[in-house]
């Protein structure tokens, strides 16, 4: 499948456009699925490398005024050509968020539990967002029901030698005592998709989130998925401050994100495909897994000791 063409003379044309010189776009850390550059000092300009990532592209100009809207911290839209008709190349120009991104920083650094508060609460905002009350522009967002089959997964992995018999018994157990937990139809709502290190970025001077980027994966969803792509050990203080936005304090939030990371785990452990170079901490097969034992090694306070 050919590129989307980046050369010099697209990159100079849409940069007219906003009334930026040529000689001051420069490029930035690409992602998977978009190369991105920086318009002078204030616009940052994203386009897909090709037709597969369009569609993200295009979900992402839907998505984010109305999370704006919603009073989430992310880049605004500044501009939008999904059809590529004014240059050639469909783009997408946003607003700058100065920041870094918390894989830059250590779970460590300070003022990291006040900050991973600051994200629950921005997820909180975002998550009142519900398809019955959705704007018309977000008709093209998927449903994501996000169900596993707990003995299926486990037994395709015995199956395939994976683990063996005793070991998915185990499991089988520990997803019937986590569903015990959950509600019988988890509330649908818009969910960023991707709230991950990489994607959530930080003003290290003040230790206080700039925002929320990369939308591409959004959709409507369980919100506990939302917290199922950070380290185990952060999430804590995400639902903390979660709770403070949302009416979340029924019982059943942790082994629901729990669920998440150990059914997610077990499918990273049945595709084992390195791939070196990746910045996600779930890049790595085991990285997961690992996650799960580092957290509960660490020994959790309640109601988490209590989700083994």
């Amino acid at each position: 499948m050919a590129s989307y063409e980046t050369s010099d003379g697209i990159l100079a044309a849409i940069a007219r456009r906003h009334g930026v010189a040529a000689g001051e776009v420069r490029p930035l850390p690409e992602g998977v699925a978009n190369r991105v550059f920086l318009l002078g000092e204030e616009l940052v300009l994203r386009i897909p490398r090709d037709e597969r990532f369009l569609p993200d592209l295009v979900k992402e100009a839907a998505v984010i005024p109305v999370a704006v809207r919603a009073g989430v911290r992310t880049a605004e839209v500044v501009a939008f050509d999904g059809a590529g008709s004014e240059v050639g190349v469909p783009y997408m120009v946003l607003t700058r968020t100065r920041g870094v991104d918390l894989a830059r920083l250590g779970p460590r650094a300070p003022g990291m539990a006040p900050l991973l508060r600051q994200v629950g609460r921005e997820l909180g905002r975002l998550h009142r967002l519900s398809p019955d009350a959705a704007s018309p522009g977000l008709a093209a967002v998927p449903v994501d029901d996000g169900r596993v089959d707990p003995g299926a997964l486990t037994g395709r992995l015995v199956g395939e030698g994976w683990i063996d018999a005793e070991a998915g018994r185990w499991l089988g157990g520990w997803f019937e005592r986590l569903s015990a937990h959950l509600p019988e139809s988890p509330p649908l709502v818009l969910i960023h998709g991707d709230v991950a290190p990489q994607n959530l970025l930080v003003r290290p001077d003040t230790a206080r989130l700039a925002g929320i980027v990369d939308w591409g994966d959004a959709a409507w969803a369980d919100p506990a998925a939302d917290f199922a792509k950070m380290p185990l050990d952060r999430v804590p203080a995400m639902l903390d401050g979660y709770r403070e936005e949302t009416p979340a304090g029924a019982p059943g939030w942790e082994a629901r994100v729990l669920r998440f990371h150990l059914a997610w785990a077990l499918g990273r452990l049945a595709a084992p495909v390195p791939r070196p170079g990746e910045r996600h901490w779930t890049a790595p097969p085991a990285g997961r897994l690992l996650g799960l034992l580092r957290f509960f090694a660490s020994a959790p306070p309640p109601p988490w000791s209590d989700l083994t």
